[in-house]
């Protein structure tokens, strides 16, 4: 089955703004389950004239009931990016949510802080990591023992948080968890040949369970407004790639500028001292 490519901005929204979408990619990615799942209001989506639009934020309020049979609240941020520069906007944005309170179902104000979950889809290879799906999950410790300590404090769990990162480069035929088999739908090794908006996936070889996201997403293709936003995503990343290289020619011809003066200099210092 062809489903519209969610690397593209314009058709991740269109994902995860289904709420039952939403929480069965979210506690999939998390391993939790999600009891309820709200957008914030503060949603932050960027405008298409601009360099910034390459990622994509997405704030929800949810309620996640653990293990143990406990229920807590969390705010799950969802950021997407398609370029490494990206990372100062996702510390940046990060900040921004620590300094501000969010928002409860029913449209109550929370004024304390809530611990955040952030969740990062990258369409480039981080450097030395090279798995599709990371977990970075804080784990208390007593310094003095080295023993992990079960416990979970209010004044912990709001300044430090936990984070998911998916490479979608690393995304393949190869799925060893449940999270991989979901986010199949992100495999850009399964792009159409000669048109990157489309997907070409197997329905039989995708679990049952998450095959609503599928149709779901084959159902984006048939949206018009979707297909031209993704050709002026295409144009405005042409734009930005060509921009890049011209920078660095830039800078390569400055450091062979730096190179060919301090040669320079090398050579007047040699001269001097034959005199």
């Amino acid at each position: 089955m062809q489903i519209a490519n969610p690397i593209y901005d314009v058709v991740f929204k269109y994902l995860l703004q289904n709420n039952e979408i939403a929480i069965l990619v979210l506690s999939t990615i998390l391993e939790e389950e999600i009891i309820a799942l709200d957008l914030l209001p503060q949603e932050t989506s960027l405008a298409l004239e601009n360099r910034s639009f390459t990622v994509y934020r997405l704030d929800f309020s949810a309620r996640i009931k653990t293990r143990d049979g406990a229920v807590k609240h969390v705010v799950i941020e969802i950021q997407k990016a398609k370029f490494a520069a990206d990372i100062m906007r996702f510390r940046r944005y990060l900040g921004e949510q620590y300094k501000k309170g969010f928002m409860l179902e029913g449209g109550g104000k929370v004024h304390k802080a809530i611990p955040i979950i952030s969740i990062y889809f990258l369409g480039y290879r981080l450097e030395h990591v090279q798995v599709p799906v990371i977990k970075v999950l804080r784990n208390y410790y007593d310094a003095a023992t080295g023993q992990a300590i079960p416990a979970r404090e209010e004044f912990i769990e709001s300044l430090t948080h936990d984070s998911f990162v998916i490479q979608i480069p690393y995304l393949g035929p190869e799925r060893k968890t449940a999270a991989e088999q979901l986010l199949a739908v992100f495999d850009q090794h399964l792009k159409v040949a000669g048109e990157e908006h489309i997907l070409d996936i197997d329905e039989a070889a995708y679990p049952e369970e998450y095959r609503q996201v599928i149709r779901w997403l084959n159902r984006a293709i048939c949206e018009p407004k979707i297909r031209q936003t993704m050709d002026v995503e295409d144009d405005i990343l042409a734009e930005l790639e060509d921009m890049e290289r011209q920078i660095a020619g830039m800078d390569r011809a400055l450091k062979e500028k730096d190179k060919a003066l301090e040669e320079k200099d090398r050579l007047i210092a040699e001269l001097r001292k034959l005199r």
